[in-house]
């Protein structure tokens, strides 16, 4: 089951979807800035937050069950934005939906190929918190920071980190994220050119997209156009949030 958070309750139907590790709560106040235009609806992808686990999660079973959990809401069109996985499942949707379904697509900060490993020592760290008894955000923490050094990155992976009565634990099913790394890495799998008008927004500190994918973005979406936001990493919309809404409401509406 797909678990989502709802912002809004007039305008056109607008899904967002988290990257890796994240979770519908990292898009609470870009949803809350749109749910004047829009009906957000903020999901959470399998094995991450509250909904449920998913073994050999492949872009098309993740893109199946958003799909399905939009048909049993009655959402019959909507408009898809995606960030980095998140962007993948929903070039995946875009494939698989039915014609008119989604009626655009954005695109942040990720692009229809093939990546290198990159969170290893990550995955690591979060079997290592997993398997231990933690008592406190800061043991989490100290104990994360043997793996991953950089402390935005720390904060936001244990943004999945929730209180129980005796201790603390992930709202991620890191042993089958950590399974499906290698297919998480792979590329959506689009066999016919997708018509629908697509935004892809890069930061431009980011090196998720770069200039040598352009070819690959332009065969599976020949409808698409590109924005850059200055002085941005690959987490842009919360770097940048202002900008980054701005190009929203003006590419959807």
């Amino acid at each position: 089951m797909i678990h989502a958070k709802q912002y809004g309750s007039s305008g056109p139907s607008l899904i967002v979807i988290h990257g890796l590790f994240g979770n519908a709560d990292n898009w609470h106040s870009i949803a809350q800035a749109l749910a004047d235009y829009f009906t957000v609806y903020c999901i959470d992808l399998p094995n991450h937050g509250k909904s449920d686990s998913m073994q050999d999660a492949t872009y098309p079973k993740m893109a199946n069950a958003v799909l399905d959990w939009a048909k049993l809401k009655n959402i019959d069109t909507f408009y898809l934005l995606g960030h980095s996985m998140g962007g993948k499942v929903a070039m995946q949707m875009a494939a698989m939906a039915i014609p008119a379904q989604i009626e655009k697509l954005i695109v942040v900060d990720i692009a229809p190929v093939d990546y290198q490993p990159s969170h290893t020592r990550i995955l690591e760290g979060l079997k290592a918190i997993s398997g231990t008894e933690i008592t406190s955000r800061k043991e989490a923490d100290t104990l994360l920071s043997q793996y991953e050094p950089n402390l935005a990155i720390r904060q936001f992976l244990l943004k999945s980190l929730n209180r129980n009565e005796q201790s603390h634990t992930l709202s991620l099913s890191v042993d089958n994220i950590a399974d499906s790394y290698a297919t998480i890495l792979k590329k959506p799998i689009i066999e016919t050119a997708i018509e629908i008008p697509t935004l892809f927004i890069k930061g431009e500190k980011s090196d998720y997209i770069v200039a040598d994918y352009q070819a690959e973005i332009m065969a599976s979406f020949p409808n698409a156009s590109f924005k850059i936001i200055s002085g941005a990493g690959h987490w842009l919309h919360a770097e940048k949030p202002l900008p980054f809404i701005s190009l929203v409401k003006r590419f959807l509406q």
